[in-house]
């Protein structure tokens, strides 16, 4: 468990396969993110059963809310190398009545700090469309910034967007 200010981070479950799989189903939740290709509750529930424990090169954390530890999105740093010292993050809350809360803020502070401190990581990349103002917010809040643009490389609804890949290094975080 990694206590933020307002949520917690946790080891994903079994037993959260039904919430990611809910989410995972929510063209609004989905709407900005690479929602690959649907999959039914049991190939899902699967998934998670034999999903391997958290080590180095990929962390992913379910986000509780503190106040009563309802599991509301998830968090990752994923291809992590110890030689370089970086690794990429994804993150969503997949509750939206849980949005513009300060619970993915939280989130990505506390996610960022495990990353800094615990797997000594020197950088932390990730990308995001270019339309997603409210994402894009919330990573520069944190301390990211943004070190460059790759032209169409997301397709949605019949229209190709820009994505920003964004980093922040050891030392930029934000309180």
């Amino acid at each position: 468990m990694v206590p933020g200010r307002l949520v917690t981070l946790r080891p994903m479950e079994p037993s959260d396969a039904e919430a990611l799989w809910r989410w995972n189903h929510d063209p609004e939740v989905m709407r900005w993110m690479d929602d690959g290709y649907a999959q039914p509750l049991a190939q899902v529930r699967k998934r998670m059963e034999e999903r391997p424990r958290n080590a180095y090169g990929d962390v992913l954390h379910g986000i509780e809310v503190q106040e009563d530890g309802r599991l509301i999105g998830l968090v990752r740093l994923r291809d992590a190398e110890p030689e370089t010292g970086c690794a990429e993050l994804d993150i969503y809350l997949g509750e939206k009545e849980c949005w513009g809360r300060g619970y993915a803020t939280d989130a990505m502070r506390t996610m960022c700090r495990y990353g800094f401190e615990k797997m000594r990581l020197h950088k932390i990349s990730l990308t995001v469309v270019t339309e997603n103002e409210a994402a894009h917010h919330v990573y520069r809040k944190v301390g990211f910034v943004d070190e460059g643009r790759l032209r169409q490389v997301f397709r949605r609804d019949g229209r190709w967007y820009d994505m920003f890949t964004m980093g922040l290094l050891e030392g930029e975080l934000r309180n």
